[in-house]
Protein backbone atom coordinates (compact mmCIF):
# COMPACT_ATOMS: atom_id res chain seq x y z
CA UNK A 1 0.00 0.00 0.00
CA UNK A 2 2.96 2.21 0.76
CA UNK A 3 4.43 1.60 -2.41
CA UNK A 4 1.04 2.58 -4.12
CA UNK A 5 0.75 5.89 -2.76
CA UNK A 6 4.16 6.66 -3.25
CA UNK A 7 4.64 5.49 -6.97
CA UNK A 8 1.22 5.15 -7.47
CA UNK A 9 -0.13 1.70 -8.98
CA UNK A 10 0.85 2.17 -12.47
CA UNK A 11 4.95 2.81 -11.35
CA UNK A 12 4.94 0.29 -8.91
CA UNK A 13 6.23 -3.45 -9.78
CA UNK A 14 5.97 -6.69 -8.22
CA UNK A 15 9.59 -6.85 -7.74
CA UNK A 16 8.87 -3.63 -5.62
CA UNK A 17 6.22 -5.02 -3.69
CA UNK A 18 8.20 -7.95 -3.20
CA UNK A 19 11.84 -6.13 -2.20
CA UNK A 20 10.02 -4.11 -0.09
CA UNK A 21 8.20 -7.10 2.04
CA UNK A 22 11.62 -9.14 1.61
CA UNK A 23 10.00 -11.57 -0.40
CA UNK A 24 11.15 -13.27 -3.63
CA UNK A 25 8.64 -12.92 -6.28
CA UNK A 26 8.18 -16.10 -6.67
CA UNK A 27 6.58 -15.98 -3.05
CA UNK A 28 4.69 -13.14 -4.28
CA UNK A 29 2.98 -15.10 -6.83
CA UNK A 30 1.98 -18.05 -4.59
CA UNK A 31 -0.14 -15.48 -2.63
CA UNK A 32 -1.45 -13.07 -5.42
CA UNK A 33 -2.51 -13.54 -8.70
CA UNK A 34 -1.15 -9.85 -9.77
CA UNK A 35 -0.29 -6.30 -7.82
CA UNK A 36 -3.80 -5.97 -8.22
CA UNK A 37 -5.23 -8.38 -6.40
CA UNK A 38 -3.47 -7.14 -3.53
CA UNK A 39 -6.01 -4.78 -2.75
CA UNK A 40 -8.74 -7.10 -3.44
CA UNK A 41 -7.58 -9.79 -1.68
CA UNK A 42 -10.19 -11.31 0.50
CA UNK A 43 -13.21 -10.25 -1.83
CA UNK A 44 -14.44 -13.71 -2.16
CA UNK A 45 -14.48 -14.14 1.69
CA UNK A 46 -16.53 -11.06 2.50
CA UNK A 47 -19.10 -12.37 -0.79
CA UNK A 48 -18.81 -15.81 1.31
CA UNK A 49 -19.77 -13.99 4.82
CA UNK A 50 -22.29 -11.64 3.08
CA UNK A 51 -24.04 -14.38 1.52
CA UNK A 52 -24.44 -16.48 4.85
CA UNK A 53 -25.51 -14.07 6.63
CA UNK A 54 -28.12 -12.94 4.21
CA UNK A 55 -29.05 -17.12 4.19
CA UNK A 56 -29.28 -17.17 7.78
CA UNK A 57 -31.47 -14.15 8.03
CA UNK A 58 -34.88 -14.03 9.83
CA UNK A 59 -37.16 -16.28 7.75
CA UNK A 60 -39.85 -12.81 8.69
CA UNK A 61 -36.96 -11.27 7.26
CA UNK A 62 -38.07 -8.88 4.35
CA UNK A 63 -35.59 -8.76 1.27
CA UNK A 64 -33.87 -5.55 1.98
CA UNK A 65 -34.23 -6.37 5.55
CA UNK A 66 -32.50 -9.56 4.58
CA UNK A 67 -29.70 -7.97 2.80
CA UNK A 68 -29.19 -5.53 5.70
CA UNK A 69 -28.34 -8.25 7.81
CA UNK A 70 -25.67 -9.27 5.12
CA UNK A 71 -24.09 -5.72 5.27
CA UNK A 72 -23.87 -5.09 9.15
CA UNK A 73 -22.15 -8.76 9.06
CA UNK A 74 -19.38 -7.71 7.12
CA UNK A 75 -19.12 -4.27 8.39
CA UNK A 76 -17.49 -5.24 11.45
CA UNK A 77 -14.82 -6.81 9.56
CA UNK A 78 -13.63 -3.21 8.41
CA UNK A 79 -13.77 -1.88 11.46
CA UNK A 80 -10.13 -2.00 12.28
CA UNK A 81 -9.34 -0.79 9.10
CA UNK A 82 -10.16 2.38 8.26
CA UNK A 83 -6.82 3.83 7.69
CA UNK A 84 -5.86 0.96 5.19
CA UNK A 85 -9.60 1.35 3.55
CA UNK A 86 -8.89 4.88 2.69
CA UNK A 87 -5.30 4.05 1.15
CA UNK A 88 -7.17 1.29 -0.87
CA UNK A 89 -10.14 4.04 -1.57
CA UNK A 90 -7.66 6.82 -2.77
CA UNK A 91 -5.27 4.13 -4.96
CA UNK A 92 -8.58 2.91 -6.66
CA UNK A 93 -9.57 6.13 -7.43
CA UNK A 94 -6.69 7.35 -8.96
CA UNK A 95 -6.56 4.31 -11.64
CA UNK A 96 -9.20 3.22 -14.07
CA UNK A 97 -8.19 -0.14 -14.33
CA UNK A 98 -8.91 -0.83 -10.72
CA UNK A 99 -12.04 1.23 -10.43
CA UNK A 100 -13.24 -1.57 -13.31
CA UNK A 101 -12.08 -4.14 -10.85
CA UNK A 102 -13.72 -2.21 -7.80
CA UNK A 103 -17.26 -2.45 -10.29
CA UNK A 104 -16.50 -6.30 -10.81
CA UNK A 105 -16.00 -7.42 -7.43
CA UNK A 106 -19.61 -5.12 -6.66
CA UNK A 107 -21.51 -6.96 -9.05
CA UNK A 108 -20.16 -10.19 -8.01
CA UNK A 109 -21.77 -9.39 -4.62
CA UNK A 110 -24.83 -8.40 -6.42
CA UNK A 111 -24.76 -11.84 -8.02
CA UNK A 112 -24.51 -13.95 -5.32
CA UNK A 113 -26.81 -12.02 -3.20
CA UNK A 114 -29.83 -12.40 -5.92
CA UNK A 115 -29.21 -15.81 -5.66
CA UNK A 116 -29.28 -16.29 -2.12
CA UNK A 117 -32.51 -13.97 -2.15
CA UNK A 118 -33.96 -16.35 -4.87
CA UNK A 119 -33.19 -19.68 -2.44
CA UNK A 120 -34.96 -17.74 0.27
CA UNK A 121 -38.02 -17.53 -1.99
CA UNK A 122 -37.82 -14.08 -3.24
CA UNK A 123 -38.83 -13.75 -6.74
CA UNK A 124 -37.60 -11.81 -9.68
CA UNK A 125 -37.08 -8.75 -10.16
CA UNK A 126 -37.27 -7.99 -6.44
CA UNK A 127 -34.37 -10.41 -6.01
CA UNK A 128 -32.31 -8.76 -8.50
CA UNK A 129 -33.19 -5.24 -7.21
CA UNK A 130 -32.42 -5.65 -3.55
CA UNK A 131 -29.28 -7.08 -4.24
CA UNK A 132 -28.68 -4.18 -6.56
CA UNK A 133 -29.80 -1.67 -4.04
CA UNK A 134 -28.13 -3.68 -1.34
CA UNK A 135 -24.51 -2.97 -2.99
CA UNK A 136 -25.56 0.38 -3.66
CA UNK A 137 -26.40 1.00 0.15
CA UNK A 138 -22.99 -0.74 0.97
CA UNK A 139 -21.16 1.48 -1.84
CA UNK A 140 -22.82 4.55 -0.14
CA UNK A 141 -21.87 3.76 3.03
CA UNK A 142 -18.14 2.70 2.33
CA UNK A 143 -17.44 6.27 0.66
CA UNK A 144 -18.92 8.03 3.66
CA UNK A 145 -16.97 5.56 5.87
CA UNK A 146 -13.52 6.27 4.21
CA UNK A 147 -13.82 10.23 3.85
CA UNK A 148 -11.27 11.76 5.63
CA UNK A 149 -12.27 13.23 8.99
CA UNK A 150 -15.19 10.68 9.18
CA UNK A 151 -14.59 8.30 12.71
CA UNK A 152 -18.17 6.74 12.74
CA UNK A 153 -18.99 3.39 12.73
CA UNK A 154 -19.51 1.54 9.04
CA UNK A 155 -22.23 -0.18 10.62
CA UNK A 156 -24.00 2.92 11.67
CA UNK A 157 -23.65 4.55 8.20
CA UNK A 158 -24.94 1.32 6.47
CA UNK A 159 -28.17 1.33 8.52
CA UNK A 160 -28.34 5.01 8.02
CA UNK A 161 -27.97 4.71 4.46
CA UNK A 162 -30.58 2.17 4.56
CA UNK A 163 -32.76 4.53 5.84
CA UNK A 164 -32.10 6.85 3.75
CA UNK A 165 -33.15 4.81 0.90
CA UNK A 166 -36.10 3.70 2.39
CA UNK A 167 -37.49 7.10 3.32
CA UNK A 168 -36.33 8.08 -0.15
CA UNK A 169 -38.68 4.88 -1.32
CA UNK A 170 -41.40 5.63 0.35
CA UNK A 171 -41.66 9.59 -0.66
CA UNK A 172 -41.75 8.10 -4.28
Amino acid sequence: MALYAERGFENTTVSDIAERAGLTERTFFRHFADKREVLFEGASTLEELLVTAVAGAPESAGPLDAVAAGLEAIAGTFEQRRDFSRQRRAIIAANPELRERELIKLAAWASALAQVLRRRGVPDPAAALAAETGVAVFKIAWERWTDDGNERDFAELIQESLDELKAVAAAI
